[in-house]
């Protein structure tokens, strides 16, 4: 049996910014001074005259994007997401998106796989403080062929989008030939009937483990894949709560804010059943291996089956 091919989806966003570059001259990319990290390098090699290094100056990078978008070009702005979401909040929300400009941030580096880096770089928050930004659309890939597309649809958008990326390998899930990625709308991976598990980036190709894990104990969960948590697919979400009667989000962000709250949002208003929240339970994270790291929030596979048989 042959290994399941792993890709770091920032990875796949400094190689998507190539391809979209050959196609569009208008696109322009900024970094603050970690094109290697972010892989904004990439595209740096390839077009350097339209790659600007704005140095360790996150909040006067998203100023020059905006700037920048106001001229028909389309900036995108890239750095961690502590640094992208958290410390340039303000210019996010002040310079982008009250104006609406047509800025893209690509976010890399978020969530607790950052890894060794601990808690001061381990954005768990990012998803939050973007939500609450009128008009910004916010995308969280799963996988190589995901991120890429996501990439396109990003472009493709008129407005605000924040992309969000991880720095740890993860496993491509998705068939390249006939994957369709669309903004709003959510993807079922797997049918079932007793529990829905609704998941996003790095955490869905654990959340389709989970339900191999759990089909064995006789549990048939449907996994569902959001990849854009505003606007969030309210339709998917309220047809699995109505169809499984009980619901479980699963994110590598805080239980506050996220994925979690998103869903809850909508079945509040539509469609109330027990749901539980999957995620960074509001703690800080901590330096180790992302892999460990992963395990011991209980966001791998096997961490996902126990909370759900724990829930219904």
């Amino acid at each position: 049996m042959s290994e399941v091919k792993k890709v770091a989806t920032r990875v796949s966003y400094g190689e998507a910014l190539v391809e979209l570059a050959k196609e569009h001259d208008n696109v322009y990319v900024l970094d603050a001074d970690l094109a290697a990290a972010t892989q904004t390098g990439i595209f740096k090699k390839v077009y350097p005259e339209r790659h600007i290094d704005c140095g360790i100056a996150e909040c006067n990078m998203m100023g020059i994007a905006a700037g920048i978008a106001t001229t028909g070009k389309v900036p995108f702005a890239s750095s961690f997401a502590m640094f992208a979401a958290g410390r340039a909040f303000e210019q996010v929300r002040n310079s982008i998106g009250y104006p609406h400009l047509n800025v893209k941030i690509g976010a890399t580096h978020a969530g607790i796989s950052v890894g060794e880096d601990g808690a001061t770089h381990q954005c768990n928050e990012d998803i939050a403080l973007m939500r609450t930004i009128p008009g910004m659309v916010v995308l969280n890939p799963s996988d190589d062929i995901e991120a890429k597309a996501c990439v396109k649809a990003a472009y493709e958008h008129e407005g605000p989008v924040y992309m969000r990326f991880g720095r740890l390998a993860v496993p491509v899930i998705n068939d390249n030939a006939d994957y369709k990625f669309e903004i709003g709308k959510g993807v079922c991976l797997k049918d079932g009937k007793d529990v829905a598990i609704i998941a996003t980036g790095l955490c869905v190709s654990e959340a389709l483990e989970a339900a191999k894990l759990l089909e064995a104990d006789g549990v048939n969960a449907r996994v569902i894949n959001i990849h854009t948590i505003k606007p969030i697919d309210r339709d998917i979400v309220v047809k699995a709560a109505k169809e499984c009667g009980k619901v479980v989000t699963v994110e590598e962000h805080s239980v506050i804010g996220g994925l979690g709250s998103a869903v809850c949002g909508v079945l509040a208003e539509e469609c109330p059943v027990k749901v539980k929240k999957i995620g960074v339970n509001d703690v800080f994270g901590e330096s180790g291996p992302a892999v460990k790291l992963i395990e011991k929030y209980g966001l791998d596979a096997k961490g996902i089956y126990a909370g759900v048989k724990a829930f219904i």
